[in-house]
Parts: C-alpha cells; sequence; structure tokens
C-alpha cells in the first residue's frame, strides 16, 4: 500500500463562468493547468468545462498532501490566473484520503 494514500488532499467542484467573462478566463487556464501540474506534490489538475451548466468549469484537483495543496493555494492566490478570477464564485468540496 501507498503510505502517502491516507494523506492525499482532494479539491472537487466548481467555478461559475459569466459569459463575458468565459473569454478571457479560458485564455488564462491552459497556463494556469500547466503551472500547476508542474508543482512539486500535484497527482492530478484538471478544470473543464461543466457538460451540465455552460457557465461553469468542473474542476478536480489532487496533491500528495496538505503541505502540497498549501503551497498551490499560496501559489495561485497570487498568479495571474488567481487575481483575475478571484471574484469568481467558487464551491468546492476539500477531502483527504483517497478518493
Amino acid at each position: 500500500m501507498n503510505p502517502r494514500r491516507g494523506a492525499e488532499i482532494r479539491l472537487t467542484g466548481w467555478i461559475l463562468v459569466p459569459a463575458e467573462e468565459r473569454e478571457r478566463v479560458d485564455t488564462l487556464l491552459e497556463q494556469h493547468c500547466r503551472l500547476t501540474l508542474a508543482e512539486a506534490g500535484c497527482v492530478a489538475f484538471s478544470v473543464t468545462p461543466s457538460p451540465d451548466h455552460p457557465d461553469r468549469l468542473t474542476v478536480e484537483e489532487c496533491f500528495t498532501d496538505r503541505a502540497a495543496f498549501d503551497a498551490h493555494q499560496r501559489r495561485t492566490a497570487t498568479s495571474e490566473w488567481g487575481v483575475a478570477t478571484g471574484h469568481l464564485h467558487r464551491e468546492y468540496t476539500i477531502a483527504t484520503g483517497p478518493a
């Protein structure tokens, strides 16, 4: 058994993106995903259009542990993505342990 499995941090949820902001958000999203996937401790990361709600992006993240997740949150808060999208409504669930 992988000893880190129990410590993984998983975030799931969505971001509400109004139509008038979608182009800018989509433009920034590619770099945000690339930078996040390169972070130490990032196991999985995806932000994709919701199949049920055209104004939402579905978010799924997994980090090896709380320290990696917290480092991601700090980096994101001051990134171009974080500054440009910080005002958007988000609904997230954060869980510890395997999926």
